[in-house]
């Protein structure tokens, strides 16, 4: 059999491996023209046909669709053109799969309900863009209207969750957790109380001195931290004079004096200016964005605060007695 023979569906389908009704599909489609047909009206093809068959299988298993195919074949576009193009299809595919293998893997790990795994799934899909807006919304609500610093607005609108291709287990969980926590009124209320306290230290211009900022949290840390880890609890005795200590820096870098008004001010701060869901967002942006996670505050802060609730009811004791 010369190249010059013609050749009916059923012999391409036996060279090429194909099935016959593939063939004649490709065949209605234009991508692989009959070359002549026989008297009984029988498709013949020419051997140009057998070329042609393995290009568009090629380019199927690729996942190229016809009509990019016959646009190639008529040489509207170029090879190069359509592997490009196809290659930042199967990029985005790639991505969209991997982020869905992620949720599948977080609603086993977490035992998730069908209405769970639907929302998680929602998350976890939403394009970078989608995920700064959401953020950026966030931000809007809760500091619109309040002068908390250039700077650190600044640092909010920098810090984006940037959720990698092929993310962690950690970092899925973190962003789902994020998505949620931004979206939730009381963290944006806890989170607009505290911007509201900072706002007045930036009025009476206690937030400028930053060294003396961390210098005070360092403090905290450091004395509630290891009345912590002596297991000394926030009412007893012990806890009198660490209280003492803390209360009097905050009275000075306050510009106040530490008497009872005071401390009950501290308190009322504490409570409503340091929700620690705060802290909870800085963690997840750093793990979301493989940042170094920080030493949490929390547990200092906390044990602050229930030393001054203690101090408080003390004093109301006392006073009722």
């Amino acid at each position: 059999m010369d190249d010059d023979t013609l050749r009916t569906i059923g012999e391409l389908a036996r060279l090429t491996g194909l099935p016959v009704k593939t063939i004649r599909f490709w065949s209605d489609v234009g991508v692989v023209p009959p070359t002549d047909r026989t008297p009984a009206g029988y498709r013949l093809y020419g051997s140009d046909a057998l070329a042609r068959l393995d290009l568009v299988r090629t380019l199927r298993d690729l996942g190229v669709d016809l009509t990019t195919i016959q646009r190639l074949l008529a040489r509207e576009v170029t090879v190069p053109e359509v592997a490009h193009a196809h290659a930042e299809a199967l990029d985005v595919q790639i991505r969209t799969l991997r982020l869905r293998r992620s949720v599948l893997r977080a609603v086993a790990r977490r035992g998730a309900t069908p209405e769970e795994m639907e929302l998680m799934h929602k998350l976890a899909k939403l394009t970078d863009q989608e995920r700064r807006r959401l953020i950026n919304d966030f931000i809007d609500e809760a500091f619109e209207g309040i002068e908390v610093g250039p700077e650190f607005m600044a640092k909010m609108r920098a810090a984006m969750p940037e959720l990698p291709d092929d993310p962690t287990p950690e970092q899925t969980d973190a962003w789902i957790e994020l998505a949620e926590l931004v979206q939730d009124p009381g963290f944006r209320a806890g989170v607009r109380k505290a911007a509201e306290y900072q706002a007045r230290d930036t009025a009476t211009g206690a937030a400028d001195d930053v060294a003396a900022n961390r210098a005070l949290v360092d403090l905290v840390v450091a004395r509630a931290g290891a009345a912590l880890d002596s297991g000394i609890a926030p009412g007893a005795p012990m806890a009198v004079p660490v209280l003492a200590e803390l209360a009097g820096a905050f009275a000075d870098f306050f510009g106040r004096t530490d008497d009872p008004e005071f401390r009950a001010w501290l308190l009322d701060r504490m409570e409503n200016g340091n929700d620690p869901r705060y802290e909870r967002y800085w963690q997840l942006i750093a793990t979301i964005n493989g940042w170094p996670v920080s030493i949490s505050l929390g547990p200092a802060f906390g044990w602050l605060t229930e030393a001054l609730r203690a101090e408080m009811l003390r004093a109301d004791v006392l006073r009722a007695g």
